[in-house]
């Protein structure tokens, strides 16, 4: 699953938008409520998506490679935890 806002670009890897625990875990984290639970499913919510702070707490909270945060203001440049 992707979808794209004009600024931030979110992608959530099939399977793992399937996982009910992730998706409340991913709900849980988000400041910004980026993240929703749908019908025990990872949600994308669209009018929050150019609200991410680039913070990571979706990455540090998902599986590696199952959440990926793009720039889209920088030619799709994923964001990276350090």
């Amino acid at each position: 699953m992707r979808m794209d806002a004009t600024f931030i670009g979110i992608e959530v890897d099939d399977a793992a938008a399937q996982d009910p625990a992730l998706a409340a875990k991913l709900a849980e984290v988000c400041p910004v409520d980026v993240y929703a639970v749908e019908h025990r499913r990872v949600a994308l919510v669209q009018e929050n998506l150019d609200e991410c702070v680039l913070c990571g707490l979706c990455l540090a909270a998902a599986p590696a490679g199952a959440v990926r945060v793009l720039k889209l203001y920088d030619d799709d440049a994923p964001l990276r935890v350090t």
